[in-house]
């Protein structure tokens, strides 16, 4: 039963990923960069300013929402959208990329994740302007929503639109359990054994038991554990990898050319796609997450329309941000940290390790740290692949909560936090196929939505550039319900 799981699954994931795939994602980063006038260079400085910049400077983005405030904040949503897409693939997924791509492989990482910025700006204006509260006051936004009330409310929509929003809901459920919940344990689970010679049991059970201390609490628990567990992981890692990158600053330059030369070979090219998401699953580098910012799945948009943000723009420019540090602040300093530690020809992109994986960054850390460096990459695992289960843990509730009410969540939450145990301790080669499969199929009916959508995000970012940039007075668009227009207008003018 098994192996006819596996080849059907393995049909299905071949097609999922193949070329249409390709055609699809790139293509619509491509269009909505078009369409929005390349707002990620155009505005660069100004999306940088009200993003990282805002973090230091205006206290509104980091002050937590009032008790009776269901919502969190913006920095608290950007937290938890970087918890669930920092994690094995940042690690695991690029020295996977190096292995079978070559160096160029991140060249086309940096391609694909310069477009996919817009594709997550875009995804991220929509879930704000189509949001709806629910019975207990949470902000409930994604795919599911802009497509069943944005492209359902098109002329003889409404059908295809329910039926798609159904569909990814689905499909981010059952992608929870897999690539969120025990694909991630499993790797922690291994690496503590490996590193600390921990039993894998002994892992699953502590992290059952904190999984579910933050988990049963909510998106506003979540979001305060993730706040302070995403900079400091972020800041752990990245400050390691620039140890060794300056280190071995020598090697930089050479590095550097090997990506550049590399990126068009035909290895590499085929390897670069890979690395970044979009190319067919026919390498495990690819299934693993070796692109692994989300964008174009849809599932980030979930935490992010979470926010007590009123511009839609405003979250949007979040979603530019999340991409820019996932892919090109820390996947791009693993690649580095590999590339300069001699542990790859830089001539023929060649790998002369026999490690694999996070095994491969971590005897590149051995070559600076000694026995700490695989201890490092395992505690770096440990934060990374747990912040993902956190954050996935609310995409799946909300995908629950669409399919079966808000009422029955905690009933998702349980079976996710058992989950946990099952993914300590089994072998997940078929579980990580079928996240992956599943995750692929999130993309297909979001990425039908943004495409159809997109003259509503060019209106909607026209508006506020209009309004906050060219300082015109027009009327600014915020929601695409009349009632919520209303409020949420009210709030802005009050805010400024």
């Amino acid at each position: 039963m098994i192996e006819i799981i596996t080849n059907v699954n393995g049909i299905v994931n071949n097609f999922v990923w193949g070329i249409p795939m390709l055609v699809l994602l790139v293509g619509t980063g491509i269009l909505m960069t078009c369409l929005t006038k390349v707002f990620q260079i155009s505005h660069f400085g100004y999306w940088m300013k009200h993003t990282l910049g805002s973090i230091f400077t205006d206290k509104h983005i980091t002050a937590h929402t009032d008790k009776e405030d269901q919502s969190i904040t913006q920095f608290q949503s950007l937290c938890t959208a970087l918890a669930a897409t920092i994690g094995t693939g940042n690690i695991v997924g690029v020295s996977s990329a190096l292995l079978f791509g070559g160096p160029g492989a991140i060249f086309w990482m940096w391609i694909v994740a310069f477009f996919g910025m817009m594709t997550n700006y875009s995804e991220n204006v929509l879930g704000i302007y189509y949001r709806r509260k629910n019975d207990k006051g949470e902000w409930c936004g994604g795919a599911m929503y802009y497509l069943r009330d944005g492209l359902g409310a098109k002329n003889g929509m409404k059908p295809l639109g329910s039926v798609l929003a159904m569909l990814f809901a689905v499909f981010c459920l059952l992608a929870s359990f897999g690539i969120g919940n025990m694909s991630q344990i499993n790797s922690i689970a291994g690496n503590m054994k490996a590193a600390f010679h921990i039993p894998t049991v002994a892992t699953g059970i502590v992290l059952m038991i904190l999984a579910g201390l933050v988990v049963l609490g909510g998106i506003k628990r979540i979001a305060t554990v993730t706040e302070k567990l995403v900079p400091f992981m972020a800041i752990f890692y990245i400050i390691g990898s620039l140890v060794l990158c300056i280190i071995n600053a020598g090697q930089l330059i050479p590095a550097l050319t090997s990506i550049f030369k590399g990126a068009f070979a035909m290895k590499a090219v085929g390897g670069g796609i890979v690395g970044a998401g979009i190319k067919m699953a026919l390498t495990w580098g690819m299934k693993r997450g070796v692109f692994s910012n989300e964008a174009g799945l849809g599932s980030s948009v979930m935490v992010h329309s979470s926010s007590n943000v009123k511009e839609p723009v405003r979250q949007g420019m979040w979603g530019i941000f999340e991409v820019f540090a996932d892919t090109i602040v820390v996947c791009s300093l693993t690649a580095l940290t590999v590339l300069t530690s001699g542990l790859v020809d830089l001539e023929t992109g060649t790998v002369i390790s026999e490690a694999e994986g996070s095994a491969l960054v971590g005897e590149a850390f051995s070559k600076v740290f000694g026995p700490a460096g695989p201890a490092f990459i395992a505690i770096a695992i440990l934060l990374f692949a747990f912040s993902t289960v956190l954050g996935w843990s609310h995409y799946g509730s909300k995908a629950f909560e669409y399919l079966f009410g808000s009422g029955s969540i905690i009933v998702y939450r349980i079976i996710f936090i058992v989950f946990i145990l099952c993914g300590a301790t089994m072998r997940l080669d078929l579980a990580w196929d079928l996240s992956d499969t599943f995750n692929g199929l999130m993309a297909i009916p979001n990425l039908i939505g943004v495409l159809a959508l997109s003259p509503v995000v060019c209106k909607i970012t026209k508006n506020y550039v209009d309004r906050r940039i060219r300082n015109l007075d027009k009327e600014p668009m915020l929601s695409a319900f009349p009632e919520i227009q209303k409020m949420q207008s009210a709030s802005l003018k009050e805010s400024d």
